[in-house]
């Protein structure tokens, strides 16, 4: 009995593991316990199986140096500052705001409020990186708006949901920081991976709605005219000039960015999509900063930035001059604007681009700074993360300035958010600390090559693996969060996928829209869970109408969150079936030019010695072929 024990060890500990958590012990002390338990009983069993135990009392000596190391992960020092991020924007106002104001602009759309949400999750998704902020703060902020305007309640809040976990998959997530830890992957290339298959998913989540308020267009009304503010003095919502501005702003930025040497891929996008946002900004601060005069100023100030320009590029100030074209763009927009009203009468910048603009433009800049400096390789995620917590702490002060309002930023606001943050980073780090306690035994008894050879022995090939990969995961999600299983799952899932050739970047991506099933998941989601926390549980009075409102039932919520979770499993078959929309973080890498290398090395060869391959020269160098090993 103890040589079965001690031969079957592995499964026996995974096994146990699985027990302990569906018991409900915490997660982090649930893995370290384990460890522990089954390092004493391996020790004990060690000589019934030699060639499958191999740990000893002296290796417990090791784990202290497991630990520190596990503190000392540079890699991981990105989750506090992106958390930091996403905290001081959502309690500055920053969320309450972006409703309003792209509810404003869908609002009259079937479905609009919506789309809104929608819209604003992804952004939020990509400045907090954490679940419970967005889904909490748009549950507060929508949601007694949409129930205001007769929205279906099971719609309402399965968009809610839905959009909120849009943070895990979308970059900076938190969860792609871990996943590229624990695959050994950089998380530039994660982040660059997930970020289409994070907009196709929003874009996804948005096609559900169509359809939604195409069968009932009940469950999903416009607003009423009367509940669209930003108009203009004929009424008119101003939509038209908000798209003229944007198609304007993405020509500059796509003229900007083509004059460097930055390739086609989610970098240049990125890159694009920042400097549009400047240029955006740039012209609704002209137009509104200028007023009457502004066909003048704009003239006079165009002229001398075109002469700076051209002085720049014959002084070789090739950047600088780059940077002065989004300034020109902008003076050169307001003189067309101001030219054209005029003359003909007609507003080119209506109060809706400009508010839209104010808004939107300095998270989207924070943003895609962010994401920019990591895709291009000018900081590590965590030098941007960094770069973004102190970004968000100077744009909550500027908006506080603007608005004149003490909450929009104070002392209790980053006191929070400081708080919040450490709550959050020893959770991980908890979760961590026992994962290393776990992975010490479940290595010792050769568990990894265990799981490796059940893995890689499944029929199919890598399609067998992923399927059952697949299946596994979404079951795992119905009682682990994305966090647990980053940290359990992943690492025993790596290698038996880098053994069938699978590229780990893509397989880690695939993992995390998989995952991100676990807050959807009816009757365990966490997503589901932080809603239903907000979300109205008795009848109530509507604070602007004076009608009474239902409330929001919990099986409202679970029969919500079923649409999207599917939604979220077809992602899954996208990734899987179209790798490419995660493999192009492949083509950012700089390549190689055997026929330059050969002419630097001929350039470097030191006088005499002769050419490579001439007698007593160099050995040839032949890139084409594989080196010889005497």
């Amino acid at each position: 009995m103890a040589a079965f024990i001690a031969q079957n060890l592995a499964p026996i500990m995974f096994g146990a593991l699985v027990i302990f958590l569906l018991l409900g012990y915490p997660v982090a002390f649930s893995l370290a316990a384990n460890g522990l338990l089954f390092f004493f009983i391996a020790v004990e069993l060690a000589p019934y199986a030699s060639d499958n135990i191999n740990l000893s009392w002296p290796l417990l000596q090791a784990l202290p140096d497991r630990i520190y190391g596990t503190m000392s992960n540079e890699v991981l020092l990105a989750i506090p500052f992106f958390t930091f991020m996403g905290y001081i924007l959502e309690r500055s106002g920053m969320a309450e705001d972006l409703l309003d104001t792209i509810g404003q602009l869908f609002g009259p759309l079937r479905g609009g409020l919506a789309y809104a949400v929608i819209f604003v999750g992804a952004l939020l998704a990509a400045t907090t990186g954490v679940v419970a902020a967005s889904v909490i703060s748009m549950g507060l902020i929508s949601l007694p708006i949409m129930l205001r305007y007769g929205y279906d309640r099971r719609l309402a809040s399965g968009v809610i949901a839905a959009s909120g976990t849009l943070a895990q998959i979308i970059p900076p997530s938190l969860v792609l920081i871990v996943m590229a830890d624990q695959l050994g992957r950089s998380v530039g290339d994660m982040y660059e991976g997930a970020f289409l298959p994070g907009l196709i998913l929003a874009g996804l989540y948005a096609g559900w709605v169509l359809i939604a308020s195409l069968i009932d267009p009940k469950a999903a009304p416009g607003l009423p005219l009367e509940a669209v503010g930003f108009r203009e003095p004929n009424g008119s919502r101003g939509v038209w000039q908000l798209g003229i501005l944007v198609v304007f702003s993405g020509l500059v930025g796509y003229y900007v960015l083509s004059q460097t040497n930055t390739k086609a891929g989610a970098d240049f996008v990125i890159l694009t999509i920042c400097v549009a946002t400047v240029v955006a900004l740039i012209c609704a601060l002209m137009n509104k900063m200028l007023g009457a005069k502004r066909i003048v100023i704009s003239a006079v100030l165009t002229v001398l930035l075109v002469v700076a320009y051209v002085v720049l590029n014959q002084q070789g100030h090739e950047n600088l001059a780059l940077t002065l074209e989004m300034v020109i763009a902008g003076a050169v927009y307001a003189l067309i604007v101001g030219i054209v009203e005029r003359f003909t009468g007609l507003r080119l910048m209506s109060n809706m681009a400009q508010q839209t603009t104010f808004v939107m433009v300095p998270p989207l800049l924070l943003i895609f700074l962010v994401l920019g400096t990591i895709f291009i390789g000018l900081a590590t995620p965590t030098e941007g993360g960094a770069m973004g917590a102190l970004g968000s702490v100077i744009l909550a002060a500027i908006k506080r300035k603007l608005d004149n309002n003490p909450n929009r930023f104070n002392f209790t606001i980053v006191r929070q958010a400081t708080e919040a943050t450490a709550k959050l980073s020893a959770f991980v780090l908890f979760i961590l600390i026992g994962a290393r306690v776990f992975s010490l035994t479940f290595y010792g008894v050769n568990g990894h090559v265990w799981v490796e050879h059940l893995l890689t022995s499944l029929p199919g090939g890598q399609v067998g693996f992923l399927i059952v990969v697949n299946i596994l995961v979404f079951l795992l999600a119905f009682f682990l969060d994305f966090f647990e299983l980053a940290f359990i799952v992943v690492p025993l899932l790596g290698p038996a996928a880098e053994k069938l050739g699978i590229d780990l970047i893509w397989f880690g991506v695939m993992l995390g829209v998989n995952m991100q099933t676990s807050f959807m998941h009816p009757p365990f989601g966490f997503a589901l869970f932080f809603l239903r926390s907000v979300a109205p549980k008795v009848p109530y009075t509507d604070r602007l109408t004076g009608k009474r409102m239902e409330p929001v039932t919990t099986g409202q919520i679970y029969w919500g969150a079923i649409p999207f979770v599917i939604i979220q499993l077809i992602m899954v078959a996208i990734v899987v079936l179209f790798p490419n929309i995660v493999m192009h973080y492949k083509a950012a890498g700089p390549a190689v030019d055997p026929a330059a290398v050969q002419k630097k090395l001929d350039e470097l060869l030191v006088p005499g010695l002769g050419a490579p391959g001439d007698p007593g020269g160099l050995p040839g160098l032949n890139f084409d072929a594989p080196p010889k090993i005497q």
